[in-house]
């Protein structure tokens, strides 16, 4: 019995050494699980917030400001022409804002959108700002 206690109890101290990053589900995560947040950091600004919870600490990061005019969308028309207005033309102001938590080797586990809008080229901004290779 006291063989089953013992390997019980250096299997669990050994999985609770390991740390994982998660399976990354969009382009930020792709690209930020697993690497140092003074990267991030030094890349886009210092975080807004920060919160520790034992071994980790979760980060509030906003930034990527950008106004972007939307011209104004108009039907098909005869032989090629401009038909109807559809849309009016709009001024969309675009940022991200995404939660880092980060372990105590200041490595990011885990990157989540919190703010974010369609982009230019795609359906997230933050995707476009933060998940491209600069």
């Amino acid at each position: 019995m006291n063989f089953r206690m013992i390997t019980a109890a250096g299997l669990a101290l050994a999985l609770a050494g390991c740390t994982t990053t998660g399976i990354a589900s969009n382009p930020v995560e792709a690209r930020w699980n697993g690497k140092p947040a003074g990267i991030f950091f030094a890349a886009y600004g210092p975080p807004i917030s920060d919160v520790e919870t034992g071994s980790s600490t979760t980060y509030v990061w906003r930034g990527g400001y950008k106004t972007v005019r939307v011209p104004a969308q108009f039907a098909e028309g005869e032989n090629g022409k401009k038909g109807k207005r559809i849309a009016p033309a709009k001024t969309v102001y675009m940022r991200c804002e995404v939660k880092l938590t980060v372990g105590s080797d200041y490595v990011i586990r885990n990157i989540e959108t919190v703010v974010d809008r369609p982009g230019v080229k795609g359906p997230s901004y933050c995707a476009e700002f933060l998940g491209d290779d600069k």
